[in-house]
């Protein structure tokens, strides 16, 4: 009983924490910061805690700027699918775990679902949505479709948002690197090892990176 009480008053314990890593914890242990506001949102609308305000915030969409008001702890995620209307984000885990809200924020790599919304006020924010040019697929989505590097199709934007950062991060990756590139994401049917394939025959590309 006494080491329940320690455990529980020293919270999460290191070897608790590291054992997680690898099935996502870390993920989940960022997103609590995101969770709250909206527990704290909750009481304020119920009278409790004053009302937050919400904020207008202005930024580059897939090539257009837009202005949109948010809430107080929205997610970026959310601000996506649900006011924007750009579900090819898609909302699996919502925790950072598994990689298929993936979007670039001035070219970087981002779970969308653990990302704030008004933090992307004046920045360049660009989904699966802005990358084909009318009927001529981007070259990272071609190159999915013709080694078969999708099953379902569910986490595939995320995958190909991940390695498109990488590709804009490093000309010509290895296969290692490629690996530590996507390691954020995850394919639940198993298709990794096409996934590799698409993305090496893209870092083969000499200069075709986009």
């Amino acid at each position: 009983m006494n080491q329940e009480k320690r455990k529980l008053k020293k919270g999460i314990s290191r070897r608790d924490f590291l054992k997680g890593l690898g099935s996502g914890a870390l993920g989940t242990a960022m997103s609590t910061h995101l969770i709250k506001p909206a527990s704290a949102d909750l009481e304020r609308q119920e009278g409790n805690l004053p009302l937050l305000p919400k904020k207008n915030i202005s930024f580059v969409l897939n090539g257009k700027q837009i202005s949109v008001e948010v809430e107080p702890g929205e997610s970026l995620l959310n601000l996506l699918r649900e006011k924007l209307h750009l579900t090819g984000t898609k909302r699996i885990c919502d925790h950072g775990s598994c990689g298929g809200c993936t979007v670039l924020i001035n070219d970087q790599a981002v779970y969308s679902c653990l990302y704030p919304a008004f933090k992307v006020d004046g920045k360049n924010v660009l989904t699966i949505e802005g990358l084909a040019q009318g009927e001529k697929l981007h070259p990272v989505q071609q190159a999915f479709i013709d080694h078969d590097a999708y099953q379902c199709g569910f986490c595939t934007p995320g995958f190909i948002m991940a390695t498109l950062a990488l590709l804009r991060q490093k000309e010509s990756p290895s296969l290692e690197e490629i690996k530590a590139g996507l390691n954020g994401n995850i394919c639940r049917c198993g298709n990794q090892l096409k996934i590799l394939a698409a993305v090496k025959a893209l870092a083969s590309i000499k200069g075709g990176q986009p």
